[in-house]
């Protein structure tokens, strides 16, 4: 009821946290996405009158009030719950740490420890940002870069690599920006080039300005 209404009408896709990736039915490969900033901008887009959809791998958080939750696992899941839905969405926001790559071969059994080394064969997994960036009606696009070294010349080669619209980039070796902690320093990038950097915020706070720009483009 406090909140300005600036998305009503407007149908919001957010992917959130880690994907999984089986080796067998006990181990799998993942990341350290707790899906804070992806469930902050759930909540914020909701308040602001959109219809959201959340796609969430698996997270210790309890969904925002009012989105339309759509829980899976691996990157391949996240791929089809994200295409099956895109041609209602307005606006996607892929804020999801997503697995490269996954186990070429699931094992049906645990795994025995056998020796010293143990290899395992990947395959690539779907790239979710690339299919929607070659879409012919795309909705506005929003991606995520967390990286560790040349923050702003990655960000930018995602960006224009995935036909994005806007990307928030973040140094995840800083202190306050990394996985598994309630802030973050971020910078967003522009197809027009336009940088804005931000100093430390909570991430409820940079989901609000995320929506900002999202709603001037």
């Amino acid at each position: 009821l406090l909140t300005q209404q600036d998305f009503a009408g407007e149908t919001v896709l957010i992917t959130a946290g880690p994907t999984r990736e089986e080796l067998d039915p006990v181990r799998y490969i993942s990341n350290h996405s707790s899906g804070k900033m992806g469930y902050a901008l759930a909540r914020a887009a909701v308040q602001r009158g959109a219809r959201v959809m959340l796609i969430s791998g698996p997270t210790c958080l309890e969904p925002p009030s009012g989105v339309e939750l759509v829980a899976v696992e691996s990157a391949r899941q996240m791929y089809a719950a994200v295409m099956a839905r895109v041609p209602e969405c307005s606006v996607v926001i892929k804020a999801a740490a997503v697995a490269d790559y996954r186990p070429l071969v699931r094992a049906e059994g645990k795994i025995k420890k056998q020796g010293d080394l143990l290899t395992i064969e990947l395959a690539k997994n779907p790239d979710i940002l690339a299919g929607l960036g070659q879409l012919q009606q795309r909705p506005l696009l929003v991606g995520f870069a967390a990286e560790t070294a040349d923050l702003q010349v990655n960000a930018a080669a995602k960006l224009a690599a995935k036909n994005l619209d806007m990307i928030v980039a973040n140094d995840v070796s800083q202190e306050g920006a990394g996985f598994n902690v309630s802030t973050n320093i971020a910078r967003l990038l522009f197809r027009d080039c336009r940088v804005e950097p931000f100093e430390l915020m909570s991430k409820q706070e940079l989901a609000e300005l995320i929506l900002g720009r999202v709603r001037e483009l």
